[in-house]
């Protein structure tokens, strides 16, 4: 059944499946290059001949690299290997900042102080570390002063000039216009 060997490389509804490697009896090479717990090179040797030297020393033998020719086989704990990998994705998970891209509505017959108040609510989200996209929609006939809205996005980047720093000047697109802010780097 061919599906069941694809599950190792899929996901299913959004869980990811770690792909197993082969250890000790799984593995159905006749010959594969060992790597000793030591990190010393063995050479090409039998598998046979291979699994009693894991044996031997109470460890798992572990084809780390299947596609070479012959594959290439670790002598090493697998339980404690397993364990030390999932450690090291936790940490790149961890460090791993994610922005988010935070959206402002502006329309043309904004008041100032209603700018003050969004311009406020845009630095929180700057000084999180997210990227800012400010959008203005024109109604009806104001889509003959598109000029006019274009000077509305850019004094309201005015306010934000010393948090942020412009990524897409404004453009109109359709009835939008629309500009990206991202946070200044502190140094």
């Amino acid at each position: 059944m061919w599906y069941k060997s694809c599950i190792a490389f899929f996901c299913y509804k959004g869980e990811t499946v770690i792909k197993e490697l082969q250890t000790n009896e799984q593995i159905r090479d006749r010959e594969v290059r060992l790597i000793g717990a030591d990190g010393s090179q063995l050479g090409v040797v039998p598998v046979i001949r291979a699994q009693k030297m894991a044996d031997d020393e109470g460890l798992d033998l572990v084809k780390i690299s299947p596609t070479a020719v012959p594959p290439v086989c670790k002598i090493l704990d697998y339980n404690k290997y397993k364990y030390e990998q999932s450690k090291r994705e936790k940490e790149m998970k961890r460090n791993q900042k994610i922005t988010e891209i935070k959206e402002i509505w502006l329309s043309m017959t904004i008041d100032e102080n209603d700018i003050n108040i969004k311009a406020k609510a845009a630095a929180k989200f700057l000084a999180e570390g997210n990227k800012v996209k400010v959008s203005l929609r024109m109604r009806g006939r104001q889509m003959a002063y598109a000029g006019d809205a274009v000077e509305v996005v850019k004094k309201f980047y005015t306010r934000l000039e010393d948090t942020a720093k412009v990524d897409k000047q404004p453009v109109a697109e359709g009835r939008n216009i629309t500009m990206m802010l991202s946070p200044i780097a502190n140094k």
